[in-house]
């Protein structure tokens, strides 16, 4: 399978990384924005072109992975690939997932592509587990915790506000309603009391006390991300940022709490969680299974969007189902 990086940031460089651990993958192609000849990469042999370059290169790439933030580049990057190519993607902003979906599905329906959006931890197998967990104890209730983390999106929404130089957002569980969750108690709970967020924020230099007001404002009250939430915000300097923040930890939990028996007299709590050293790391390694999965689905003729609920679970191994059945099952 051929594989194309459009945007080597965190992401994609955590994608050529994923390559080099899967024999059936090989990198072919990175597409950049920037100056192609300022963007070094760790696979030797594989050229890597302007974006603005990309299309004369589309049967060059199998499937074309986007690395992009969810605020603003995979709205506009994910519609206008799949017309191009197989793509996927880990567009991560929840309440406009349908709107992202129906844009994508159109373009790449109309070229005969196969696009795959919403792709990694969540959405993406914590997405599969909230299936799973439904379907499995249909009388019961679904809880999500994420963190203590930095994550990607929420970071990258902090970095597109006017005056920001830089900045990372932590995702922290209140760790009362994860305990009384993992408990079996079945609280109700609102957005704001499962979560706080954290933020630390660069402001540009010559920043005025006017602008960081602004800044914590604009930040606080973003719809999707921290509009929701107690968001703290922190002004730090550059130095302080690297030296304390330049790390992409992050994790979380999916618990599914349910009734079983004629009378519902018993109890059970399933839980799946993830602790990961590096978010875009660990992201991009499902991205590259999945991209396996979106070059098969477009070799058997399923062309249009799909996510990670439509896609049969074998279809992200490299083993045969023989090799499955004997091995895994």
């Amino acid at each position: 399978m051929r594989i194309g990086i459009l945007g080597y940031g965190n992401l994609g460089k955590g994608v050529e990384c994923a390559i080099k651990q899967n024999p059936d993958c090989a990198l072919t192609a990175v597409f950049t924005r920037r100056d192609p000849a300022s963007v070094k990469i760790l696979t030797d042999n594989v050229p890597v072109y302007s974006v603005n370059d990309i299309e004369k290169h589309k049967d060059d790439v199998d499937v074309l992975i986007i690395c992009g933030g969810s605020a603003t580049d995979l709205p506009k990057q994910t519609p206008e690939y799949a017309k191009y190519f197989n793509v996927i993607d880990s567009f991560d902003t929840h309440a406009r997932i349908p709107e992202h979906f129906a844009k994508v599905d159109a373009a790449a329906r109309a070229a005969g592509n196969t696009a795959l959006i919403s792709c990694g931890w969540d959405p993406g197998m914590f997405s599969l587990n909230r299936l799973y967990g439904s379907c499995i104890l249909p009388e019961g209730k679904d809880y999500t915790f994420w963190g203590k983390g930095v994550s990607q999106g929420h970071s990258d929404a902090i970095r597109r506000i006017e005056g920001v130089k830089d900045g990372k957002q932590y995702t922290i569980p209140v760790q009362e309603a994860l305990e009384a969750v993992r408990a079996g108690k079945n609280p109700e709970l609102t957005t704001r009391q499962k979560h706080t967020r954290e933020c630390f924020v660069v402001a540009e230099d010559g920043a005025t006390d006017a602008d960081k007001a602004r800044i914590e404002k604009e930040i606080k009250e973003m719809p999707n991300y921290f509009a929701d939430y107690d968001t703290t915000v922190h002004f730090i300097s550059e130095e302080e940022l690297k030296k304390n923040h330049s790390g992409i930890p992050h994790g979380g939990f999916v618990f599914r709490t349910g009734k079983t028996g004629w009378n519902k007299e018993y109890d059970n709590v399933i839980e799946y969680s993830l602790k990961l050293d590096s978010n875009p790391a660990f992201t991009s390694c499902v991205l590259v299974a999945f991209a396996r999965a979106v070059f098969r689905m477009n070799k058997e003729g399923m062309p249009g969007c799909k996510t990670v609920f439509d896609l049969p679970p074998a279809y992200l191994s490299p083993l045969s189902g023989e090799e499955l059945r004997a091995h895994l099952l």
